[in-house]
């Protein structure tokens, strides 16, 4: 993550639904990349679907969105899919998903956010 960006928790055991899905839709109006965290888990299986779809209204449909299961634990799994589509992967409570804002590209299997300049 190389520029600014916003970590959301999708758990409205403490924060209202309705308060998560507005921050979340004020960061895509930002254009900011957005981590997720608690993204899903048995009882909340719908909340990913619509934070996906309120990001949509934003940006493109292939915009690179990073899964990591069990960061930095025994088992670790990384994918890189796009806004689109990356609901269909697998997520629980043990994934956190990164989505890149418009200037977000892949390259050499790595989600890059450049600054505005090249090194």
């Amino acid at each position: 993550l190389m520029h600014d960006f916003a970590v959301i928790s999708l758990s409205d055991l403490m924060t209202p639904w309705d308060l998560i899905k507005k921050r979340a839709d004020l960061c895509a109006q930002g254009d900011m990349v957005i981590s997720l965290y608690n993204p899903r888990s048995k009882k909340r299986v719908t909340h990913l679907d619509e934070v996906r779809d309120i990001v949509l209204k934003y940006r493109d449909p292939k915009t690179p969105v990073g899964i990591v299961q069990k960061a930095g634990r025994p088992g670790q799994q990384m994918v890189i899919s796009d806004l689109e589509n990356f609901t269909k992967e697998e997520v629980d409570m043990q994934t956190l998903v990164i989505i890149g804002n418009s200037q977000t590209y892949v390259e050499n299997g790595r989600m890059i956010t450049p600054r505005g300049y090249k090194l």
